[in-house]
């Protein structure tokens, strides 16, 4: 049975649809469809039923799907221990953020392309969180807090970060002392976060309002810059800002609890070797790149 047929009925199984996994995969409807029915009639039973909506596990297909992923992953495992000169092969599909994945964690993946010629990297740059297993990605890149959930995640840099807003917010509204205050001034804010503030070593969480939110830090940081509220901001968003004099930092007095970055995979025995080697390169690119990511 090929390898590609297997990984093919995994991606379909996993995208629900033969269109979704054939952009997941890189290749056509139709050679899509084509491994699906090799498979199924190498296998003599019908694994998936075509729906209107896509395409929808059989009883046969439900048990056939994890068979068929771990065979897939084994596979590759196998691969990775022969090639030379610790070259790594094959797909590797990554999430990373749009705020600063373009521009701070690119040339990660631009030079671990560089270093293994062998390497189909397709990066996806959004603030969203993706589904990891439902949308087909090895692993992703994600900053901040990280929320709980089933996926594995290993923390490769610091994300530090300030409470900002511009010259003239603070001239017409005043300046924020305490976390309290918050609640008597505009927050910028991607969604309905809290925010965390240390007082010694007490921390301090608030709930902030505002009227104004984006998906976006550097969205958040024009905005602020324009003078619409306060803002918690990473320093790397915010230096050019800060530099400029279009932003201040305020209400110092409160350090922020430094975030972080993670490269987070689904769930499973071991790492690929793919992800690992990001992972490595990932924290080397933070020990050297402290200075953009704040707390010196």
């Amino acid at each position: 049975m090929d390898i590609e047929d297997l990984r093919t009925f995994v991606a379909v199984a996993d995208a629900g649809g033969v269109s979704a996994a054939a952009r997941r995969l890189g290749v056509s409807k139709s050679i899509v469809s084509r491994r699906l029915l090799r498979i199924e009639s190498e296998l003599g039973a019908q694994l998936l039923a075509r729906t209107t909506r896509g395409a929808a596990l059989t009883e046969a297909g439900v048990t056939f799907r994890d068979h068929a992923a771990r065979a897939a992953a084994e596979i590759d495992a196998a691969r990775e221990t022969i090639l030379p000169s610790g070259q790594l092969q094959g797909r590797f599909r990554v999430a990373m953020p749009l705020t600063f994945g373009p521009t701070h964690f690119a040339p990660v993946l631009a030079e671990m392309a560089r270093l293994h010629p062998g390497l189909h990297v397709h990066a996806v740059y959004s603030d969203r969180y993706v589904d990891l297993v439902a949308d087909g990605f090895d692993c992703a890149v994600r900053g901040g807090y990280l929320p709980d959930s089933n996926l594995i995640a290993r923390r490769v840099g610091a994300i530090h970060g300030k409470l900002v807003a511009s010259p003239g917010y603070v001239a017409a509204h005043g300046e924020p002392e305490t976390p309290a205050d918050l609640v008597n001034h505009e927050a910028l804010m991607q969604g309905t976060e809290a925010w965390q503030f240390l007082d010694g070593d007490t921390v301090v969480t608030v709930q902030p309002q505002g009227r104004y939110k984006a998906d976006s830090a550097i969205a958040l940081a024009t905005a602020a810059a324009a003078g619409l509220g306060v803002a918690w901001l990473p320093d790397c968003i915010t230096h050019e800002h800060l530099a400029s004099g279009a932003l201040i930092p305020i209400m110092t007095r409160y350090r922020v609890p430094p975030a972080a970055a993670y490269v987070v995979r689904p769930p499973g025995q071991h790492p690929s070797r793919k992800v690992r080697v990001l992972t490595e390169m990932m924290v080397e690119y933070f020990k050297g790149a402290a200075d953009i990511w704040g707390g010196r």
